[in-house]
């Protein structure tokens, strides 16, 4: 089955069959109905390939994200595709898992499949990937790093926005040893979210100790790790705010462990606000930085600038909001005049 078959069905022209599957603007809408009408019928489906050589769309947009196994990444995929169904549009999904090998074959297959813009919405390779896709002339949209240049959009993170009120609601607790789990360093966001702390605590006149502050890798391993590395030290955080949510609930693991109660004993704050970060016991008070409103960003940042005849010269920068969300992992300090003692929950 082809055009033919749908023009014949339809009594008009093939070439007012492609136009009105291409969604040219100037076919009469009663022409356009017909042949939709007769698309149903037939239960014709458009080749994708063809399309793409008549309209120079391929109604396809290329989505690069980090790791989809780390849980921040999954219901940014969802929506992402979910807004593009609803715009007739395709996804084409990779993962870089952090390997420059990987990360360039993604960029290759998405060049190949001619896809109409890039979202990368990763957390580190940047620099990479807009050196093998910004001299393509394609929509690109990052997270923070984007440079201003025509036809990339930046989303934009207030990153201090949300970890200041985890600050000030910590301090509105009577907490003053306040740690920080950073993200590896060498990436933006992470560097970012450590610097939005420490302005955050010399804002209020809290002091910021450089032994309180450990290096984390986003992952739950580096979460563990790095409450070990703290209550090593003569004197601990009693509150411990996290770059992410995974680091957060690896702190609460370890702090199973070591027969930490948590908020008794240690407050903790994630930022994310992941799905599982409502299911942990307790469930985790935390930065929210929506991953569904990422994603419809992206996603129409995109589109406008398909269907954008004149790009700016530098590009469009998009603002996403940070807040904090209160569940029931913070309370205020124990009494510091007494040593820690180990709850009922210490393993052997």
């Amino acid at each position: 089955m082809d055009i033919r078959d749908v023009a014949k069905r339809a009594k008009v022209s093939t070439a007012t069959v492609s136009r009105t599957i291409n969604q040219v603007a100037t076919v009469d809408t009663q022409l356009a109905k017909r042949v939709w009408k007769a698309v149903a019928e037939l239960g014709y489906y458009p080749n994708r390939q063809a399309r793409a050589l008549v309209s120079g769309k391929s109604r396809v947009f290329g989505l690069i994200v980090s790791e989809i196994t780390n849980p921040f990444f999954p219901e940014i995929v969802q929506t992402f595709e979910t807004v593009a169904v609803e715009h007739n549009y395709e996804i084409l999904l990779t993962s870089t898992i952090h390997d420059p090998k990987r990360m360039e074959l993604a960029v290759r297959r998405m060049i190949e499949g001619r896809v109409d813009g890039v979202a990368i919405l990763t957390f580190g390779m940047e620099d990479e990937l807009l050196a093998h896709l910004r001299f393509r002339n394609l929509p690109l949209v990052f997270i923070d790093v984007g440079p201003k240049a025509p036809r990339v959009s930046n989303i934009r993170v207030d990153y201090a926005h949300g970890i200041r009120q985890a600050v000030q609601h910590l301090a509105a607790m009577k907490h003053e040893r306040i740690g920080f789990v950073t993200g590896p360093l060498r990436l933006r966001s992470a560097a970012v979210r450590r610097d939005a702390f420490e302005e955050s605590m010399r804002e209020i006149g809290l002091p910021v100790k450089p032994e309180f502050i450990v290096a984390g890798d986003h992952r739950l391993e580096g979460g563990k790790r790095a409450l070990q590395d703290l209550y090593k030290l003569r004197e601990q955080p009693t509150a411990l705010l996290c770059s992410n949510d995974m680091t957060a609930i690896g702190v609460m693991r370890q702090a199973f462990d070591l027969g930490i109660a948590i908020p008794r004993d240690l407050s903790v704050v994630g930022f994310d606000d992941i799905r599982m970060a409502d299911f942990v016991i307790p469930p985790l008070t935390t930065v929210q930085m929506s991953q569904t409103e990422l994603a419809k960003l992206a996603f129409d940042a995109l589109l406008r600038e398909v269907k954008r005849d004149d790009p700016t010269p530098d590009g469009t920068e998009y603002l996403l909001t940070t807040q904090l969300i209160l569940r029931s992992s913070t309370t205020f300090p124990p009494d510091l005049g007494h040593a820690r003692q180990p709850s009922a929950s210490k393993r052997d």
